[in-house]
């Protein structure tokens, strides 16, 4: 028998902090491949969940009905026009297809709209109302998912990305296709248990390289191995720059019909996640502190990396921070690189004048500069041009194409500042290969991520430091005002409003 399967890619981390809106035209910046032919053309054979469920219906034999792909970078709401467009791409391809035997979903789990403030949830529910109750619904997710009950009890399979940086995103949807393949075979009956704490935050952030996510996942693995029903355990970090009453980690456990034992494994790795909120592995230096530590290093053969946490754009910040910049600046630091700084009018001053001119234009700062620093007024040359465009090949994205859009290095004293024009974070070598600059000879290389950077980054680096630039992304609570999350709430409560949980 050959099944018929739905797929959509739809996603987005909102960050409920940023002023600046995700509109259309920020999917069709990033990722935004149309109906069967685009998708396939872009994304097949790619470090992709699309390509994963492309691996299992070849494997399976499905028929592959493709709707929308679309990611857009994190940033603020998406706005209403957004949503009803590819949340209506992929009901539209559901209304139009007819009956299906299996739908597979690609979702970050941290999308918030305008209107909707679980915005999966409310493209589950209309998928669901289409397709009615018994068809099942595979998805994966993002390690750092926000999932609420509503949406546990309307989707049979999760897989979460296991990795952070993320690394597995083709694998787990292969995994996710595989379980949909089986309950559509009625080997399976897939059920999901759902367990959470009130906390904004926790394991870490999700860090896999360091604990508690070591354990938390050892413990999920040993769950599946000692028992043939547990078919998946998802444990979802959460993106704590949202400000909605679902925000905070999760625990997700597939199971074949035994709702019950998934539940006490996933109650049971929620009380690990609580009991170990107060670790922090990263240390925060501020600029000033990350600068010095620059001017007094031994470099040897390979260079420092420092990670501007704080002004990290796949979390939603503007990617336009100066503080760090400007302490680099003003601690001479030499043969050094920085990047990406979001600025696409300065991106559009560079390429208004000829490659090696020299000029003066003010630098970054100009989003929000109560948040990473005001714009710097910054003479010097300019080294490289061009459109921005990169094929990565790093572990995270292999074969994946995105452009920084029109793009220019702009070297002031030692320092070349990769300027772009499209938001987006450092996680490949490519980034700056691919515009003149080889971090790789470089004594310092100044990046704007939290964590990602490190699959490609840390290997060839002699030292890694973070700092916090007090941007958007920023660890301090303090500056942000949380009023939607359920309360009593971790951090924001003291451990005496949470004694029931002791």
């Amino acid at each position: 028998m050959t099944f018929r399967v739905l797929t959509g890619q739809f996603m987005h981390e909102t960050n409920t902090f940023a002023k600046v809106t995700t509109d259309i035209a920020a999917f069709e910046r990033l990722i935004c491949c149309r109906g069967q032919e685009e998708i396939l053309d872009h994304l097949a054979d790619t470090n992709t969940e699309t390509a994963g469920y492309i691996d299992a219906a070849q494997e399976h034999g499905w028929e592959l009905i493709h709707t929308v792909a679309a990611a857009a970078n994190p940033l603020g709401l998406v706005t209403d026009e957004a949503f009803e467009h590819f949340a209506g791409l992929i009901t539209q391809g559901l209304e139009e297809a007819g009956p299906v035997d299996g739908i597979a979903l690609a979702l970050h789990g941290a999308m918030v709209s305008e209107s909707h403030e679980d915005a999966e949830t409310e493209l589950v529910r209309r998928l669901r109302a289409i397709a009615g109750p018994d068809v099942p619904i595979c998805c994966t997710f993002d390690l750092h998912a926000n999932v609420g009950p509503t949406f546990a009890d309307m989707v049979q399979i999760v897989c979460s990305y296991l990795t952070y940086p993320h690394i597995d995103m083709r694998v787990r949807a292969r995994k996710a296709g595989d379980l949909l393949q089986r309950a559509m075979t009625g080997e399976i009956s897939p059920v999901l248990s759902y367990a959470r704490r009130p906390m904004v935050q926790g394991a870490d952030g999700g860090r896999t390289d360091v604990e508690p996510m070591i354990g938390l996942l050892k413990t999920a693995e040993a769950a599946i191995t000692a028992d043939p029903t547990i078919l998946d355990v998802s444990i979802n970090a959460g993106f704590n720059q949202s400000d909605i009453f679902d925000v905070g980690p999760s625990v997700l456990v597939t199971s074949d019909d035994a709702h019950d034992r998934g539940l006490v494994i996933a109650e049971d790795l929620m009380d690990e996640i609580w009991e170990t909120r107060h670790i922090v592995n990263n240390r925060f230096l501020s600029v000033g502190e990350a600068a010095e530590v620059a001017r007094s290093f031994n470099h040897r053969n390979k260079p420092l990396v420092i990670a501007d946490y704080a002004d990290n754009p796949g979390a939603g910040a503007y990617g336009d921070a100066t503080n760090l910049l400007a302490a680099m600046l003003k601690a001479r630091i030499q043969d050094a690189c920085f990047g990406p700084m979001f600025d696409p009018a300065a991106a559009a001053d560079l390429h208004r004048v000829d490659l090696g001119a020299r000029m003066t234009l003010h630098l970054g700062g100009k989003t929000d500069p109560a948040f990473g620093g005001p714009p710097l007024l910054l003479t010097g040359d300019i080294i490289a041009l061009s459109d921005g465009v990169t094929t990565f090949d790093g572990p995270m994205m292999a074969g994946i194409t995105k452009s920084f859009g029109p793009t220019g290095v702009f070297r002031v004293d030692g320092i070349d500042i990769l300027v772009v024009s499209n938001l987006m974070q450092i996680i490949d070598l490519q980034q700056f290969l691919a515009h003149g600059i080889d971090p790789r000879t470089k004594k310092t290389v100044a990046l704007k991520s939290m964590q990602h950077f490190r699959a490609t980054y840390e290997p060839l680096a002699e030292k890694v430091i973070v700092c916090d630039s007090g941007a958007l992304a920023t660890p301090d609570f303090t500056r942000f005002d949380f009023t939607k999350v359920r309360r009593p709430m971790y951090p924001f409560d003291s451990d005496d409003a949470f004694t029931d949980l002791s």
